[in-house]
């Protein structure tokens, strides 16, 4: 994993805050939140997450049969608070072999979603909500439209996006066959930051998806 902060849209490295500034700066995007070395998966990582994230941090529950937790990762520092929180998740995949997803939350203009799928971002752009939603989930109790974000997304991933609680919610998934997953399991997101959520998570492996960089 890195081990210092990187841009959000494009997981390159930023200039740190200085007498000048007291922003991180990529060169390629201007004034940015940090993106946070990625978390390994385990209750203390999610804790710590959890406390500093002014975003849901978005988990389906019951998780799906043979899916795991595999890492968490945000957006923000100890002056912004977390303005963007990333859960990953690894399980069988709807035809054979492994597939993963990342469940992301962020306020508008961050760009994280949008990196990781591989769009310019830092949104979805004008449009992207035009016609009918093409999967329906669950989120907090409310009914969610998400909509696939197929123009400029790479080949290999599926890519919805919709709005839950004000902020923008992605969901990321390799390989792109796993997209049925998410429009046909019925999902239903819990927000881990609520209280008196007795949840035994299965912690599975770290995932590398959450390193934006090997993609």
């Amino acid at each position: 994993m890195r081990t210092a902060p990187t841009c959000p849209r494009c997981f390159g490295p930023l200039h740190e805050p200085n007498v000048w500034s007291s922003s991180w700066r990529c060169a390629a995007h201007g004034d940015v939140l940090p993106f946070q070395p990625p978390r390994r998966p385990s209750r203390a990582a999610l804790e710590a997450l959890c406390e500093a994230a002014r975003v849901p941090v978005w988990l389906p529950w019951p998780l799906p049969s043979g899916w795991l937790v595999t890492g968490f990762a945000e957006v923000g520092d100890e002056r912004t608070g977390m303005r963007a929180s990333v859960v990953a998740l690894s399980g069988p995949s709807v035809t054979h072999g492994p597939a993963d997803m990342l469940l992301i939350a962020e306020e508008p203009g961050i760009g994280l979603g949008a990196a990781y799928a591989g769009l310019p971002g830092p949104d979805p752009g004008e449009g992207f909500d035009a016609g009918p939603p093409h999967a329906k989930i669950d989120a907090r109790g409310h009914p969610t439209a998400l909509w696939c974000a197929g123009r400029g997304v790479p080949g290999d991933r599926a890519v919805y996006v919709g709005e839950a609680l004000g902020n923008w919610l992605w969901t990321v998934a390799w390989p792109v066959e796993a997209g049925c997953f998410i429009a046909l399991a019925n999902l239903s997101l819990r927000d881990l930051r609520d209280q008196d959520q007795a949840l035994d998570l299965p912690f599975g492996a770290f995932s590398p998806r959450l390193d934006g960089d090997v993609q």
